[in-house]
């Protein structure tokens, strides 16, 4: 098994970022998710089956894959506002 976690902010976005993706069906500012899944596939069909992600939009990303057989930071995150 391998965590996926797929990252995706609009914080920055401007007109000339149109073709940004747009993962989650509400409108957001950052998303994330992060799916516990033997393969990135099988991660994917989980997404889909939940009907919040956009899978395809999700596609266009590359997740950061953690696997679970060494220690490590699984998630940081500092917001500076």
């Amino acid at each position: 098994m391998q965590l996926f976690i797929w990252r995706h902010s609009k914080h920055f976005s401007s007109w000339s970022m149109l073709d940004e993706p747009h993962i989650h069906q509400q409108n957001y500012l950052q998303a994330d998710v992060v799916v516990l899944a033997p393969s990135q596939e099988e991660a994917l069909a989980l997404l889909a089956r939940n009907g919040d992600w956009q899978v395809d939009e999700l596609r266009r990303l590359q997740p950061e894959v953690i696997p679970l057989d060494v220690p490590r930071i699984v998630i940081s995150h500092v917001d500076g506002r």
